[in-house]
């Protein structure tokens, strides 16, 4: 028998400075078996980073036509496509083929400065392209079955706080 995805609910409230986008979002999020607690939360801070009411999680690590996020027009074209880790290029390719905006966050300093000097000349020529790093030690800790998080977003900076723990993420542009 197949181990079944871990439910969680996140109660999440964002102000966002740099883009004026305040809300509250009530979250069912599932979790991959193979996904770990802190590949599950950078996938949170990906919402929180791009957040819009019809922003919305795929099926994620169990297909490979679709990316960890996505948020659609009325008439069901792609607006935006987020992907997480260091994709190859072949599924950049079609994401930025299929998307007006493509998204990826990086994680795990070492080996995404690896993967971007490796991608960088390559990945220059999509101009709908945008790679970030996420750097956000013990963010791990904050990941739990039912969360509630308040948080805020100046100057690219994530502060993403619950009743035992705050955090400050740091999203970083990378430059082709």
């Amino acid at each position: 028998m197949a181990i079944s995805s871990t439910i969680n609910k996140v109660s999440l409230n964002i102000s966002n400075m740099d883009t004026h986008y305040y809300a509250s979002h009530e979250l069912t999020i599932a979790q991959h078996p193979s996904e770990n607690d802190f590949r599950f939360m950078v996938r949170l801070v990906a919402f929180i980073a791009n957040a819009d009411e019809h922003l919305a999680f795929t099926r994620g690590l169990s297909t490979d036509d679709e990316p960890e996020l996505w948020q659609k027009s009325l008439t069901d074209e792609i607006d935006l496509w987020i992907d997480l880790g260091q994709p190859d290029e072949k599924r950049i390719r079609k994401a930025c083929g299929r998307s007006k905006q493509v998204i990826i966050y990086t994680y795990h300093e070492g080996k995404a400065a690896v993967w971007w000097q490796q991608q960088r000349e390559k990945l220059a020529r999509f101009k709908n392209l945008k790679v970030v790093h996420i750097t956000a030690d013990g963010l791990e800790k904050m990941a739990k079955r039912n969360m509630t998080l308040q948080c805020s977003i100046q100057d690219g900076e994530v502060y993403l706080s619950d009743d035992d723990v705050n955090q400050i993420i740091t999203l970083q542009d990378y430059a082709a």
